[in-house]
């Protein structure tokens, strides 16, 4: 497995679905977090090759990790997950890789990892 990620979600069960699933298309998950704030925590200390970061999370929320991310690390690659048609107005603008709507499609989880982690 050579691409390593980051899983960001306060939901226990998406995190641990999503990680299996990435697990099964060869995705290593070196790390998982709750918040925005665990997600730059954790990237700093783990340098992942993508980062998948909810976007509405408690406290800490999906814009502050990776508007945090960026600043310590600009080239990072960070996919925003969304589950809410919602937040359109923050999501234009917000500089993330890709976004992607909840629940989670594979394929289009995978379309993105071959785009920015494969060369």
């Amino acid at each position: 497995m050579g691409i390593r990620a980051l899983v960001i979600d306060d939901n226990k069960e998406i995190q641990n679905v999503f990680s299996e699933l990435l697990y099964f298309n060869n995705v290593e998950v070196v790390g998982k977090g709750s918040n925005g704030q665990e997600a730059v925590e954790l990237y700093k200390k783990l340098h992942p090759d993508i980062v998948f970061i909810d976007a509405m999370m408690p406290e800490y929320n999906g814009f502050y990790g990776l508007e945090k991310i960026r600043e310590y690390d600009p080239k990072s690659t960070i996919v925003l997950v969304t589950g809410s048609i919602n937040v359109e107005d923050e999501i234009d603008g917000c500089g993330a890789s890709a976004i992607l709507p909840k629940p989670i499609d594979m394929a289009k989880i995978m379309n993105v990892v071959k785009k920015f982690c494969i060369h």
